[in-house]
């Protein structure tokens, strides 16, 4: 109950700009979880959610940019909203539930992997270039072991 709920959330941050945990609780509502303040809250600490500009005077929740790899291996929502991995090349297709792709990504990115040049999210989505394929082949399999142990 508790990673779909994590799934959920980082699904709504990632869709709506909200605000506040109380927002929050009314989108968890709408899609079928009866939450108190206190688990959402709770819930905020253990996904490290910040709030962040919007660019228009406030501030919305987004997944931070601090996450670190040891962070990325406990944390199961993000863990589990891989779907598919594979590697082609010097190149990892990662497939992620929808609208998860840029909160996983932040996360490989935070992970500083020297062989990793860089990531690109689309929705549910990540490319990631790798130095070489060698290197893509045992980075696949590390994430891939990550997605099994959860």
């Amino acid at each position: 109950m508790k990673s779909g709920r994590h799934e959920a959330i980082l699904e709504l941050i990632s869709k709506y700009d909200i605000q506040t945990q109380d927002e929050l609780i009314e989108k968890l509502s709408e899609q079928g979880f009866d939450v108190t303040q206190a688990t959402v809250s709770r819930d905020v600490r253990q996904l490290k959610l910040t709030k962040t500009s919007n660019g228009r005077g406030g501030y919305h929740y987004t997944v931070s940019a601090s996450l670190s790899a040891e962070q990325m291996h406990f944390n199961s929502a993000i863990v589990q909203s891989i779907k598919m991995v594979e590697a082609c090349n010097n190149l990892i297709v990662l497939k992620t539930s929808p609208g998860l792709a840029s909160a996983v990504a932040a996360s490989v990115d935070n992970m500083k992997i020297p062989q990793i040049v860089g990531c690109i999210a689309g929705d549910d989505t990540i490319l990631i270039v790798v130095r070489d394929p060698s290197s893509a082949v045992d980075l696949a399999q590390k994430i891939h072991s990550l997605i099994m142990e959860s």
